[in-house]
């Protein structure tokens, strides 16, 4: 991985020291997971939920997608999407959706990033 693309990911909000010192210095190896997030599929399954008021299922997909962000230090997007488990877990659905717009602009920042490791 060149410094272009570590300073990419920083600027979309990826802690790449921390992810670093959580894979050893395997940049390799956290590549490899990393990039397994563009084909992620909680995050929209998380919309739908809350898009058809299943809180349950909303609950599991923000948690999982939480839990993905933090083992992967995508800082930013673990931040937002904590706010929104957060009020699931309290059972204020309307308080989730309404912390989504920062999770939308995090998850994205994160897939452009690691877009970028292939170029």
């Amino acid at each position: 991985m060149t410094s272009i693309h570590a300073e990419a990911l920083k600027r979309n909000g990826i802690d790449y020291d921390e992810a670093m010192d959580r894979f050893g210095g395997n940049e390799a190896l956290f590549e490899r997971l990393a990039s397994k997030f563009l084909d992620d599929t909680h995050f929209a399954a998380l919309e739908q939920a809350l898009a058809d008021g299943d809180d349950a299922t909303a609950l599991r997909e923000a948690h999982t997608l939480k839990g993905v962000a933090g083992n992967l230090s995508f800082a930013d997007l673990y931040a937002a999407i904590s706010d929104v488990n957060a009020a699931l877990r309290e059972g204020d659905s309307a308080g989730a959706k309404a912390r989504m717009e920062p999770v939308r602009i995090a998850y994205e920042a994160v897939k452009t990033a690691l877009s970028s490791l292939d170029d």
